[in-house]
């Protein structure tokens, strides 16, 4: 008998994104208890998030306790931190209950052998980021930033960040980006023949690619214009699917 499917969203950018996008991936998460397994975040699930020793980041409450209310009924929720919000820790380990993750990893999902990784930073692409990515996530940077107040680090993460406020890549840079990033999942697929699939998030830009014979890559896509998602089915190809038109959440 096969069991129930395995649910997969990113990049809700919870704080940039309007007030409707928050409310449908409620419903999506509220849909997801009746159904699912497991529940996959594949990083920015928030615009900006950062863990204080005694403060968390205002916003978000119904998220999080809908987050809770799925690990207390027994539906485990894993969150893979992204470019956004890679500095969570305890409190959502410990007080929300999720598997929080931050790094990329292998996993079993509904028997198949998966790489879970946010996307941002991988490969040799993108050195300037890479680069600033290993000073923000030094752990100088992060105690120095723990020290500014809470108010004052959450100004700075918002004139940093371009989502939904200013400009960000230009086009042509977004979709080579995408492309770049397919290239490396393929490669990841060709140099592991026990890999089945590999889930990316962070382009914004669904795609679900048969590469070989039951083995794919696939990009969740985002909440922010697309609402997509991911259902992994036992004994089933993985399945990309948008919330707006989903006739089977209904």
């Amino acid at each position: 008998m096969q069991g129930p499917p395995i649910y997969l969203a990113s990049d809700v950018h919870l704080g940039a994104a309007p007030p409707e996008v928050e409310k449908a991936f409620l419903s999506w998460l509220d849909h997801c208890g009746g159904v699912a397994s497991k529940v996959i975040i594949n990083g920015d699930l928030f615009d900006f998030w950062f863990e204080y020793r005694s403060v968390i980041p205002r916003g978000h409450t119904r998220v999080l306790g809908a987050l809770a209310a799925l690990v207390d009924s027994g539906i485990p929720v894993v969150f893979m931190g992204g470019n956004h919000d890679w500095w969570g820790g305890d409190y959502l380990r410990d007080e929300v209950g999720v598997d929080f993750l931050q790094e990329p990893k292998i996993l079993d999902l509904n028997g198949t052998r998966t790489l879970l990784a946010h996307g941002d930073g991988l490969g040799a692409g993108d050195l300037g980021y890479r680069v600033l990515k290993r000073i923000l996530r030094g752990s100088l940077t992060q105690v120095v930033f723990r020290w500014l107040h809470p108010d004052l680090g959450a100004w700075i993460a918002r004139r940093v960040s371009k989502t939904g406020r200013k400009p960000g890549r230009p086009e042509s840079e977004q979709v080579a980006r995408a492309e770049f990033l397919e290239r490396w999942a393929v490669n990841r697929l060709v140099e592991d023949e026990a890999l089945q699939l590999v889930v990316l998030g962070h382009t914004h830009r669904p795609v679900l690619r048969e590469v070989a014979p039951q083995r794919y890559y696939l990009n969740l896509g985002d909440w922010l214009s697309n609402k997509t998602y991911a259902v992994l089915s036992p004994g089933q190809a993985p399945s990309l699917r948008d919330w707006e038109k989903d006739e089977t959440r209904t």
